[in-house]
């Protein structure tokens, strides 16, 4: 059993680190794939912001029916569906010259996503008890790295060959990550004896449990706080003194830092989270998120800027391990799997509505006000975690039973 976590762990977290790539090689460059490669010529806007909201909705929609089929069938077949379907995607959207057929190939793609927390739930239900913190705090840094990873590439392959064939290396990355879960995960702790309950019957019970919807909403609102800034920091670093020329370099590089900074801090708040407990742990990393977004109203130089956000970054890599590690908590194993998926679906739409809230704001008020705004909600996001950190540390319900008592109702 020890060397079979730690090899998933080693497994998984590569596997996630490629599917993350893969993402990021491809999907930052989509109004320049639209314009260039599909010929939207006009409102490249919305087409930018529909082609990258949709898929986020659909996932969010999809994700607890996939959830259901993990817990009664493992979390496996589930990376090795994701995997190879989204391969395929990445692939036939370098055929296709019409923008309507990209869109209907994005909606598929968040239908037949799952990949990142199906590996997440084979981690937290396969990882011994102890270990859980430490596992989800490297797990975390998987999808950060990634993300800082990912751009790079993609903007090399795009200048290189061009933006249609970045497609094509995202889905080579991503076969990878499908043949790792294929030929290297081992599942072993998952009871397929049980009958599968309907996505209704999961969603009464997880409303039965209310410190899985208390993290639930906390997740939700955590991720609008990270997303809500997605559209706006490009044009906040042009305010900053950037060139429009170098814009896009100092933005990467900003964006980069926050990922580093998870890298470096996300393992050793899992481990600490272990010894003190996660709720604090969650506690602390909003309370330096909610000061770091309030102190960058003030930074007006660049490389102060760019420091400070590092330093938020150290902070905030402590919240979505805390997150995970809170849900395997307050969760009985059985029902993992449809809790993580139900956290997927919390976090994709929040990641749809983020950048659509943020734009408005930052249509409405100074950029550098959205910050405080940021703050504030990452502040109240942590008085909410102080009141309710008892009720969060509690036992795991019985879901089977919750599920059973409402069927016959």
């Amino acid at each position: 059993m020890e060397f079979s976590w730690k090899r998933n762990l080693i497994v998984l977290w590569i596997g996630v680190f490629f599917c993350s790539t893969a993402y990021s090689i491809s999907i930052p460059f989509l109004p320049i794939f639209l314009h260039t490669s599909l010929g939207v010529n006009e409102h490249l806007e919305a087409w930018s912001g529909i082609s990258f909201g949709i898929t986020f909705l659909a996932s969010a929609l999809i994700s607890p029916f996939w959830g259901s089929l993990a817990d009664k069938y493992g979390r496996k077949p589930m990376l090795i569906r994701s995997g190879f379907s989204l391969a395929l995607l990445y692939f036939l959207t370098y055929l296709i010259t019409d923008p309507y057929l990209f869109l209907v190939l994005r909606i598929f793609q968040g239908l037949l996503a799952g990949y990142v927390p199906a590996a997440i739930a084979l981690v937290a239900t396969n990882t011994p008890e102890k270990n859980v913190g430490y596992a989800l705090g490297i797990m975390a840094t998987s999808g950060a790295t990634g993300g800082i990873i990912g751009p790079l590439v993609g903007g090399v392959v795009s200048h290189v060959w061009g933006n249609a064939e970045a497609f094509i290396f995202s889905g080579f990355v991503v076969l990878v990550a499908a043949l790792i879960a294929t030929f290297f995960v081992k599942e072993t702790n998952l009871n397929r004896s049980g009958s599968r309950s309907s996505v209704r019957e999961d969603l009464r019970a997880a409303l039965a449990n209310r410190p899985l919807m208390s993290i639930l909403g906390m997740s939700l609102m955590v991720t609008i706080s990270v997303m809500l800034l997605e559209p706006l920091l490009t044009v906040y670093v042009m305010q900053l003194g950037a060139s429009q020329q170098d814009a896009s370099l100092s933005s990467g590089i900003i964006f980069a830092a926050v990922g580093i900074a998870t890298v470096i801090a996300a393992p050793q708040w899992g481990k600490l989270g272990t010894k003190v407990g996660y709720s604090k742990i969650l506690f602390i990393g909003l309370m330096g998120g909610a000061i770091g977004n309030l102190l960058q109203f003030f930074f007006t130089n660049l490389y102060g800027f760019g420091i400070l956000r590092f330093a938020y970054g150290l902070f905030f890599a402590a919240v979505y391990p805390s997150i995970n590690a809170m849900i395997v908590k307050v969760t009985e194993p059985e029902f993992r799997g449809r809790a993580f998926s139900l956290n997927q679906s919390s976090t994709q739409l929040a990641t749809m509505m983020g950048p659509i809230i943020g734009g408005f704001l930052g249509g409405l008020i100074p950029i550098r006000f959205v910050f405080i705004i940021n703050g504030i909600a990452l502040l109240i996001t942590a008085i909410m975690i102080r009141s309710k950190r008892s009720q969060l540390a509690g036992q795991p319900m019985k879901h089977q039973s919750t599920e059973r008592q409402l069927a016959t109702k």
